[in-house]
């Protein structure tokens, strides 16, 4: 049995290994680089275990990578760090002017991909010769609406798009996970046979998207001044450390939405705080381990996301229903952004390419996978976690391999300058 630092000690060998490899001959986005290379490992260890049955090393692999709960690793831990990362680096003054389209997408634009995906899911299933119930397939269209803020802002960085596009992307990405969440509770608990009212609707709406937002501002408020008072480059990054994982604690503990907590402590210190609270010594050093730490647990993220091959039991009976979630999780995504550009395009102004662009740059990832590994052991879950790893493993390496293309394709040159 591996102990944790073993675990730890693997993960980071490969995610440092497979990651030069990919910065050195494959130049891939760091995201689908490892995730690529995580797949291919994974199906090589596959065809090694078949061609040498006596041999104990995917047995072994596979036996530590189930000593890690991924989504206990993803929810309770890793997201934490990448949302406050990515909300670090967002430039709130670019955010608040794009506020009304970034809300619309995350709230109203979620709600309507769920719908869209779990009523298509629904009614096609039983083509797929797995049909599935109302509840359930909807269950599955909240899990896989949101998109993955790592795999979005990595992707990003690669790819030259106008910056009201960019901020849309990146701030749609980084608040509709805390509003996915609370759709996802709220559709699996009617799924299990619980009821749901309008009441409790409201109020898990208030509890977890208002209180995540209240509790992220107070934490980055006070975190804020104390950097105000002190000019020591090493105890401000510990304190933007402490802010990350404490405010995503005491969310939970607190029943609020960590994501949205975070996100809001993230921008509040990123900003006022970095122009106000910092030095500029500071500010570089501040970032620059935000920077290093996402890059890693990135790295490590996807990287388990491509194993996760060897740990799930694939039925080849479930290739039809992946293949139709692939192209549910597009339409949803269509059908979202296009109402939204259709219903605000005379109050807000849109880059060209934008319906496009914000389609196939919805990809999803390790929150998607760790919502469908969350579900309850019924007897739907081994469909919808077939599913949802298609979509997560298309998004990233189709979409995300061929976003610059589709950005060049629709956006202007003029407009991407």
């Amino acid at each position: 049995m591996l102990s944790l630092l073993d675990l730890a000690a693997l993960l980071l060998t490969l995610s440092a290994g497979f990651g030069w490899i990919n910065h050195r001959f494959l130049r891939l986005p760091s995201s689908i680089g490892l995730l690529g290379m995580g797949l291919v490992a994974s199906l090589l260890m596959v065809g090694l275990d078949l061609a040498f049955p006596q041999e104990p090393l995917h047995r072994e692999l596979t036996e530590a990578l189930r000593a890690i709960d991924f989504e206990k690793t993803v929810m309770d831990g890793l997201l934490a760090f990448l949302l406050f990362a990515g909300a670090l680096h967002l430039d709130i003054g670019a955010l608040r002017g794009r506020a009304l389209p970034v809300a619309v997408a995350a709230s109203l634009g979620t709600v309507v991909s769920t719908g869209v995906i779990g009523g298509g899911l629904w009614l096609a299933s039983g083509l797929a010769g797995h049909p599935l119930p109302l509840a359930w397939a909807l269950v599955f269209g909240a899990l896989i609406s949101p998109t993955d803020p790592v795999a979005v802002m990595g992707t990003l960085k690669a790819v030259s798009v106008p910056q009201a596009l960019e901020t849309d992307m990146s701030g749609e990405s980084l608040f509709n996970d805390g509003v996915g969440v609370v759709i996802f509770a709220l559709l699996l608990a009617v799924a299990q046979g619980e009821h749901a009212g309008p009441g409790d609707i409201g109020l898990l709406f208030l509890r977890e998207a208002v209180g995540g937002a209240v509790l992220g501002t107070l934490t980055g408020f006070l975190a804020y001044r104390m950097t105000r008072r002190v000019d020591e480059h090493a105890l401000e990054v510990m304190l933007s450390l402490a802010l990350a994982t404490g405010t995503y604690a005491l969310a939970q503990r607190l029943e609020a939405s960590g994501p949205i907590a975070v996100v809001a402590a993230g921008l509040l210190l990123g900003n006022r705080g970095a122009r106000l609270g910092m030095s500029e010594r500071t500010r570089r050093y501040v970032f620059g381990f935000w920077e290093v730490l996402d890059y890693g647990l990135n790295a490590v993220l996807f990287l388990l996301i491509g194993l996760e091959v060897l740990v799930m039991r694939f039925d080849a009976g479930f290739l039809g229903i992946a293949a139709l979630a692939v192209v549910l999780a597009l339409t949803g995504r269509f059908v979202a952004v296009g109402g939204a550009v259709l219903g605000l395009h005379r109050l807000v102004d849109f880059s060209p390419g934008t319906v496009a662009v914000l389609t196939w740059g919805g990809l999803r990832g390790g929150i998607s996978i760790a919502l469908a590994l969350s579900l309850p052991e019924v007897a739907e879950k081994p469909a919808l976690l077939a599913a949802t790893y298609a979509v997560a493993v298309f998004s990233v390496l189709v979409q995300g391999g061929s976003l610059g293309w589709v950005a060049r394709r629709w956006v202007s040159p003029r407009a991407a300058t």
